[in-house]
Order: C-alpha cells, then sequence, then structure tokens
C-alpha cells in the first residue's frame, strides 16, 4: 500500500475565524498535497482529485497547532487511485499557558479530519510501473 504524510504548523494565515480557529477547508487543502504525493509515488504524475466522497470534521485546528496529515491509496483502479485520509493535531498551543507561545506536544494525536475520495491518473500519464 502506498502511504504518505505531510506535518506542518497552522500560522496565522490559516485562521480564518475568531480566536485563531482555522477553516476546516485548509484540512483538505493538505489531503490534496497528500494525494499528489501518492499519485506521483504510484504513477510518476500529478493527476486530478475527481472527488471526495466523505469528509468528517471532528475537532477545531487553531493557528500554531501542528498537523500530520495522512493518506494512503486503498484501491486501485484502470485510472482511478481510492484514496484514505486523516488529519491530526500533534501539538497545540496551550491556552492557558503561562505564555503566549506556550505548546504541548499531545501524546495522544487528535483526530481533527478524515476523508475519503477518488483521484484519477490518465492511462497515457501512468509510468506503468509501480513505485512503494
Amino acid at each position: 500500500m502506498t502511504e504518505a504524510l505531510i506535518r506542518l504548523r497552522m500560522n496565522e494565515h490559516d485562521a480564518h475565524y475568531a480566536g485563531g480557529l482555522v477553516n476546516g477547508s485548509r484540512m483538505l487543502d493538505l489531503f490534496g498535497d497528500v494525494a499528489t504525493e501518492l499519485l506521483i509515488r504510484s504513477d510518476g504524475d500529478e493527476g486530478l482529485f475527481v472527488a471526495y466522497d466523505n469528509v468528517e470534521f471532528k475537532a477545531p485546528v487553531y493557528a500554531g497547532d501542528f498537523i500530520e496529515a495522512r493518506g494512503s491509496i486503498v484501491k486501485t483502479g484502470n485510472t482511478s487511485r481510492r484514496m484514505e485520509f486523516v488529519a491530526t493535531k500533534v501539538i497545540a498551543l496551550d491556552k492557558n499557558g503561562k505564555y503566549d507561545s506556550t505548546a504541548t506536544v499531545l501524546p495522544v494525536p487528535v483526530v481533527v479530519c478524515v476523508a475519503s475520495g477518488t483521484c484519477m491518473v490518465p492511462k497515457d500519464k501512468q509510468r506503468g510501473e509501480q513505485l512503494g
């Protein structure tokens, strides 16, 4: 199974709502980047994201949080690639901390979003060999 992972910190530019709350669509941006890496690894081409068939927002994300977005190809068709994604918060700013910059590595990552969808790579753009 081909898998990919990215980790990044949400910043003030990602915050869209009061209190530094990040718009949920930012998680979909991350999943799109993970999907692109998965397609490059499996087919040698960026491919196209066709559709999400499920998206569930599970917990809030704030500016300053570190998010890991993971994805895997769970089914391969002729040109389609079915994928599943999960985003977890691994570090969070401590809003009750002594300083504004106090943060906590979470002992158990918090699932903030899960999704699944389908991407495709046109046959003529596929590398022809599967990479790990």
